[in-house]
């Protein structure tokens, strides 16, 4: 999903839930800042946050099951 090309509403939408997920969860918003608007992939990600790569992969999935209820 680009939520950019969706239009408006739903960036800011996304934005919010953004905000939310930070207030909950700092490092994975981190993440999915990292990996989904910076284009890094989940290894490098891990290496600049300096954790394991499971500790990614589990906070990315459950960003994105977040981010997913919030903006549908």
């Amino acid at each position: 999903m680009d939520a950019a090309a969706a239009g408006p509403e739903l960036a800011l939408m996304l934005d919010r839930a953004l905000d939310e997920l930070a207030a909950a969860n700092p490092r994975a918003a981190r993440i999915v800042e990292l990996h989904y608007f910076a284009g890094l992939g989940l290894e490098q990600v891990a290496q600049l946050l300096g954790v394991v790569r499971r500790t990614v992969d589990r906070d990315w999935r459950r960003a994105r099951a977040y981010l997913l209820a919030r903006v549908g």
